[in-house]
């Protein structure tokens, strides 16, 4: 796997249902600017596939909980990984489930818009199958974002 960077410069690892990313850096932040990074990214994505005529997706709580989780686990052990995708598929009753994690872009729009400019995140956020998403992003102290988000269909 992939271990972050502390650069500007910008880190790849992609995989079929999931990819890693890693990009330019910022301060800490609040919870509030945590949950204005996320509605952000997830705006940005449905910008996204709106423009290319899929659905829009909806939020959810069980999605959310997995990609908070995961953004905090990369802010603690200070690593881009992925979380195994079983437990998420069984937990929200999913048929399909795909992951874009990220570190270090300082806004929402800027992981999406690096997300779209890599192949195999932008299927992942592109795919028309997938109704539903879950978003998380956690700075770390030392001013880091680690984003993980999540992208499933129900059964």
């Amino acid at each position: 796997m992939l271990a972050p960077r502390r650069a500007r410069s910008v880190a790849l690892l992609s995989a079929t249902t999931f990819a890693l990313l890693a990009g330019p850096l910022v301060q800490p932040a609040s919870a509030s600017v945590s949950a204005s990074y996320e509605n952000r990214a997830i705006s940005h994505t449905n910008s996204e596939r709106a423009q290319r005529d899929r659905v829009k997706l909806k939020k959810s709580n069980c999605l959310d909980r997995f990609a908070e989780r995961q953004a905090r686990a990369m802010a603690a052990s200070r690593t881009l990984h992925h979380q195994p995708m079983r437990p998420i598929l069984d937990a929200c009753r999913l048929s399909q489930v795909g992951e874009n994690v990220a570190f270090g872009y300082p806004s929402g729009t800027a992981v999406v818009n690096a997300w779209m400019h890599s192949a195999d995140h932008q299927q992942n956020l592109l795919n028309s199958r997938h109704r539903m998403i879950g978003l998380g992003a956690y700075q770390d102290a030392e001013g880091y974002w680690y984003v993980s988000e999540v992208l499933g269909r129900k059964v």
